[in-house]
């Protein structure tokens, strides 16, 4: 949680943020034709995870690598719609 300001200047938002950020690596082919750039970098196992939080930086950044190809699916396709903010 962070407080502060956030927002376009014309309509800034004080108060709590909730905020929270990822890492990236190339896509693999699932998901080049979805975003051809960069996928986030998933950790698979607890194992992984600890390695993550707890390994020196060389050994834990080897974990930024594209999942294999058939690590994932395509589990939805067509035009996003999202749902309407509830207030």
């Amino acid at each position: 949680m962070w407080r502060g300001v956030r927002g376009p200047k014309s309509a800034p938002v004080e108060g709590n943020h909730e905020l929270f950020g990822f890492l990236t690596t190339e896509a693999n082919p699932v998901i080049a034709p979805i975003h051809a750039k960069a996928m986030p970098v998933v950790l698979t196992s607890p194992d992984e995870a600890d390695r993550w939080l707890e390994a020196d930086t060389p050994d834990a950044l080897a974990l930024q690598r594209p999942l294999p190809d058939d690590a994932l699916r395509v589990v939805a396709k067509g035009e996003k719609e999202d749902a309407p903010p509830q207030i």
